[in-house]
């Protein structure tokens, strides 16, 4: 009984370890992308954190630092509660 009870908090162990990792990748893409998209933006704070957040939710983000937005249809049609656009 107490070899299954460990054998079994080692595997959740293992899985929780793998899905953080998972995570953290996902957030390096997202990281790198929006400091190119965002590199020459007037409000870069601002713009890294929507752009964050659309890559979070799109898991993509446009090439370059301003347009090419049909490269990513759910980034360009994401909008704010005004129904602007919300992606940088």
């Amino acid at each position: 009984m107490k070899s299954s009870t460990i054998f079994v908090c080692t595997m959740v162990l293992v899985l929780l370890a793998t899905t953080a990792m998972a995570e953290n990748d996902g957030s390096d893409f997202c990281d790198t992308r929006c400091e190119v998209r965002c590199s020459k933006a007037g409000r870069r704070d601002r713009c890294l954190e929507y752009c964050g957040i659309c890559c979070d939710k799109c898991h993509c983000v446009p090439s370059g630092t301003y347009g090419n937005k049909d490269e990513c249809p759910c980034y360009r049609d994401m909008k704010n509660s005004k129904g602007q656009p919300k992606c940088p």
